[in-house]
């Protein structure tokens, strides 16, 4: 299973690029960093710097054909990045084009509402966003993962770093049934 994982080159919540990382590491997959600009991302711990990851592949150079599923982590800061970046909005899109599972959590669902993906789906987000998926023709709720499938592709969300496991467990399981599995 090869995962992409998209983040702006700043912004990124550490936990929530770490944790689902880890999670396709641990289930014998192969993430990949991609971004905007080449060199390496500084993540943070809310509004507090943390550590810096290595891009692995600009997104201008990225497609969804190269990859089994998409992940796509919150912060704030990151997805406002990646929804001014076309290159990355086309990125996006490109998996759900291509009936490809993608897995968003925390504020990421801002870079789906600007991919125009969300309408007539169901998916969760930190609350902020309920407004943006609403006005976007989704439907937005609130639990702890929501699931749906009622498009394209599987579209996995999640609302924030308390629901990681949760999150891993179901994209894991989802990305899997897809035929991504390791």
């Amino acid at each position: 299973m090869k995962v992409a994982f998209l983040v702006a080159p700043e912004g990124t919540e550490q936990v929530e690029l770490t944790d689902p990382w880890q999670a396709v590491r641990d289930a014998g997959g192969t993430p990949r960093l991609v971004s905007t600009k080449p060199g390496r991302v500084q993540a943070f711990h809310h509004l507090d710097k943390a550590d810096t990851f290595e891009v692995d592949q600009v997104v201008k150079d990225a497609t969804a054909e190269e990859y089994d599923g998409l992940v796509l982590p919150g912060g704030v800061a990151n997805p406002d990045l990646l929804r001014l970046d076309d290159k990355a909005v086309a990125f996006i899109k490109g998996f759900f084009d291509a009936g490809k599972p993608v897995a968003a959590i925390c504020h990421a669902p801002w870079t789906l509402v600007e991919a125009d993906v969300v309408r007539g789906r169901t998916l969760t987000s930190w609350p902020s966003l309920r407004t943006d998926i609403t006005n976007a023709g989704g439907t937005w709720v609130n639990e702890q993962v929501s699931i749906c499938a009622d498009g394209p592709n599987t579209l996995i969300t999640s609302r924030k770093p308390d629901d990681l496991k949760a999150f891993d467990e179901a994209f894991l399981e989802e990305f899997a049934k897809k035929g991504a599995s390791p």
